[in-house]
């Protein structure tokens, strides 16, 4: 299942992230993920209120469930093998990390699943890719902007990079043509906002855009 992860990952280049989400909104949410053309989606614990990771863990079962494969579910903000274990027991597919925690990528390697964790130097860039990453994100993204990553990508071009933070339709094309593999998109297009509204069409049409973008030919 890995290898299929990665291969999805560098063919869809889009994860939606989902942060700080009510229950009950996560499968609406997923259902206008996917109306949009987005097949992969992350929900992500919430480090503040260690009591909601069985929610957490709900959540991404939910959608593990209701897909069945044809949406993959990863967890987010995974900084602890117990967390790993909680996002495995519950589904997920992927894990991803805000950090470099050797540990977690082992770990996430050693039960099958794909690995992402976080990074922006270039040692720790090389920590987390030696460490087993099958992707390293880069964050935040959109504030050191295409121009920090093409450096990065200068020496270290074999890593795949998946870039977030600051992630929107309109830079997206920019970030691909300095050789980024894939995005995670959370704040510019999990518009709260329209959810309580239950205008979850919104989001399909923004995803929708996110989606062309990412068909950008470098």
């Amino acid at each position: 299942m890995r290898e299929k992860v990665i291969e999805k990952t560098l063919e869809e280049k889009i994860i939606a992230i989902v942060r700080g989400m009510e229950e009950d909104k996560i499968l609406p949410l997923a259902e206008a993920f996917y109306e949009g053309g987005i097949r992969m989606m992350e929900v992500t614990f919430n480090l503040r209120q260690p009591g909601s990771n069985a929610a957490t863990a709900r959540a991404i079962q939910a959608v593990a469930d209701r897909f069945a494969g044809d949406m993959m579910i990863g967890a987010g903000t995974v900084v602890s093998t117990e967390l790993v274990d909680i996002a495995y027991k519950a589904g997920a597919l992927y894990i991803v990390s805000p950090g470099t925690d050797v540990d977690v990528i082992r770990y996430t390697k050693e039960l099958g699943l794909a690995s992402m964790p976080g990074a922006l130097t270039p040692t720790e860039c090389l920590t987390a890719h030696n460490a087993g990453a099958d992707f390293v994100k880069l964050f935040p993204a959109g504030e050191m902007g295409p121009g920090y990553i093409k450096s990065i990508k200068a020496p270290l071009s074999h890593i795949n990079f998946l870039a977030t933070g600051g992630i929107d339709e309109k830079n997206i094309p920019d970030f691909l043509k300095v050789g980024v593999s894939a995005f995670g998109v959370g704040g510019n297009l999990v518009n709260k906002a329209w959810i309580e509204a239950g205008e979850y069409n919104k989001i399909t049409d923004l995803a929708k855009l996110m989606v062309e973008a990412a068909k950008t030919v470098i």
